[in-house]
């Protein structure tokens, strides 16, 4: 029998983090591309993000057909887009100087900050199946903080988890304050160890 779930967090009836979630405001629109294999993963923190944020979706998908909608938007207006995504011709995202980010962060249309959620290899086939996401600016984090997602591997040095990445891409835009969204992540992550055997979380 499939355990009960809280219909608006997703975790399990007795692992509920509602009570974690604040309500966080935010001038940047956030989108997340989410790779299928993440919409119900258990260590996936994208969802919790969206019930934080007053103004962050998930579009779940994998190629340009999933995304159209969104494609359609990114043709007609890429300047209004900005995407985190590590690539070969991505700019840190702390660089950006006075005059960039005043671009982006007109008062009258905030430019919209685009996420992949996956795991790094998910999150590459995301990027190699939507070229149209080449059209926009891609940024890279060069000083973020060490990630604090111990319980989920990444591949990649100095990766965090998404909501870590949303926080602090909000951080750098528009000096929000990042705090409450690792408060989930540290919930989550308390929630998982606690539930580990003593011999697993030895690994952690």
């Amino acid at each position: 029998m499939s355990r009960v779930r809280c219909q608006r967090c997703l975790r399990p009836q007795s692992h509920c983090l509602c009570a974690n979630i604040p309500s966080c405001s935010h001038r940047h629109p956030v989108i997340i591309l989410q790779h299928p294999s993440e919409q119900q993963h258990a260590k996936s923190t994208a969802h919790l993000a969206c019930l934080a944020l007053d103004n962050a979706t998930i579009i779940v998908g994998e190629n340009a057909d999933d995304f159209a909608d969104l494609k359609q938007q990114v043709e007609q207006a890429p300047h209004q887009f900005l995407l985190i995504y590590p690539s070969q011709t991505s700019q840190a995202l702390e660089q950006l100087s006075n005059t960039q980010k005043a671009a982006y962060t007109a008062d009258s249309s905030p430019a919209t900050i685009l996420l992949l959620d996956g795991t790094w290899r998910k999150a590459k086939k995301l990027w190699h199946l939507n070229p149209w996401l080449q059209s926009l600016e891609q940024f890279h984090f060069e000083h973020a903080p060490e990630g604090q997602y111990k319980i989920r591997k990444t591949s990649i040095d100095k990766g965090l988890s998404t909501i870590e990445a949303v926080g602090y891409a909000l951080n750098q835009l528009e000096m929000f304050d990042p705090t409450p969204l690792v408060g989930i992540l540290r919930a989550l992550t308390n929630q998982q160890l606690s539930a580990m055997p003593a011999a697993v979380k030895k690994r952690y």
